[in-house]
């Protein structure tokens, strides 16, 4: 092989061996909390670090999960009256959420309108994934607007409706 091959093989080589130098050097992560002479991290044990005393009883899965909300606990008030609303129309409420609410016995505009912020809770807590949009996407007020077909204002406060 002539002395070129052997010139661009080896720089070749050293060029590798810098890349590699400088992305294992970007890869590491600054030594935290008190270090050794040797440079390395001293590890807490995992029991300074438990927030469960071993003698303590762990609690229920279950303890912390909502009981399944029924259609009378919703709105009393707002019972369904005529054919289902598109309540994916509301920003924030796809199809899945829908589906959910129809569970529930929630299929118009004005029965979403009349929710206070008892049933807010009470439906928030049946909405499993979906829970917390209620309130982050203004639901209520959104079906305010839709529940008097006000979609001029709908649109001034919530942008097109889809």
């Amino acid at each position: 092989m002539p002395t070129s091959t052997y010139l661009i093989i080896g720089a070749a080589a050293v060029l590798l061996v810098l890349v590699l130098l400088l992305l294992a050097r970007t890869g590491r992560k600054p030594v935290e909390g008190p270090a050794d002479a040797d440079g390395i991290a001293m590890v807490r044990p995992a029991t300074e670090l438990s927030p469960v005393l071993p003698d303590e009883p762990l609690p229920e899965p279950s303890a912390g999960l909502a009981a399944p909300v029924s259609p009378a606990e919703i709105a009393p008030a707002a019972e369904p009256t005529g054919p289902a609303d598109p309540l994916t129309r509301m920003k924030g409420l796809g199809p899945k959420a829908q589906a959910t609410l129809a569970g529930m016995g929630v299929t118009r505009y004005d029965q979403i309108a009349a929710w206070s912020d008892a049933d807010v809770a009470r439906v928030d807590a049946g909405m499993g994934a979906f829970q917390g949009r209620i309130v982050r996407d203004r639901w209520v007020e959104q079906a305010r607007y839709l529940a008097a077909d006000d979609v001029e204002g709908f649109e001034a406060v919530f942008g097109k409706l889809g």
